[in-house]
């Protein structure tokens, strides 16, 4: 799963065409609890909009195992991967 997960990670920088920043989201998230668990850090201010988002993405995968957010992440850069071939 960890060979996998790191060539999705090459993989997602790749990428030809611009990925939705949903989508960026998304990945970042899994990328994040498959890497480090579950978000610890502290919840940053309303002003800063993209930290915000980014923070609450990674926090709705609160609970999820490291290896089921690689899992995702995996099906998701695939899935990307695919759109792009058309």
């Amino acid at each position: 799963m960890q060979v996998e997960f790191e060539s999705a990670c090459a993989a997602i920088k790749q990428l030809k065409r611009p990925v939705s920043d949903q989508d960026k989201l998304l990945i970042y998230s899994y990328y994040k609890q498959a890497t480090q668990g579950d978000c610890n850090i502290a919840t940053p201010p309303d002003s800063d909009a993209k930290a915000k988002a980014k923070w609450e993405a990674w926090n709705q995968n609160k609970g999820m195992s490291k290896m089921d957010a690689m899992r995702i992440y995996i099906d998701k850069v695939e899935e990307l991967k695919k759109n792009e071939a058309g």
